[in-house]
């Protein structure tokens, strides 16, 4: 039970497995702050060299081949999230209630144009709140 709710924390950061190790292994050490600071120290150092190049992208951004190479890389990126969806979805314990998380959030970022960043925030409290006060008391 505890190493499935530590493959959703380390899931649920962004990144490939180093990240998701980071928020594993900086959890076990040292809780909360040990996952944070394990995580900015394997995610600071790609971000500042994605922020130097972005400072270069200024200039292209509105050039047609990079607008065909963003067109062109968008498959891949829905491929990117449905694989692991796909994959954790087949050991998940999914109800009515947890599939309804996902169509939800799906419907405020397309009909109600929220951000993302808002609901996965509100996403993870929610989780948070629910494991303290409901899913601890009913074991």
């Amino acid at each position: 039970d505890e190493f499935v709710d530590m493959l959703a924390l380390a899931q649920s950061a962004p990144g490939p497995i180093a990240v998701n190790t980071a928020v594993f292994v900086g959890y076990k050490i040292d809780g909360v702050i040990g996952s944070v600071f394990t995580t900015l120290g394997a995610v600071l150092p790609s971000f500042l060299i994605i922020l130097f190049i972005a400072s270069f992208f200024i200039g292209i951004k509105d050039s047609q081949v990079v607008a065909r190479i963003f067109k062109g890389i968008r498959p891949a990126v829905v491929a990117l999230i449905a694989a692991p969806v796909i994959r954790l979805s087949k050991s998940a314990k999914i109800n009515k209630k947890t599939f309804m998380i996902p169509v939800i959030a799906a419907i405020l970022v397309a009909f109600l144009n929220i951000t993302p960043v808002y609901i996965i925030i509100a996403s993870a409290l929610g989780g948070i709140l629910y494991g303290k006060f409901f899913r601890r008391t009913s074991k």
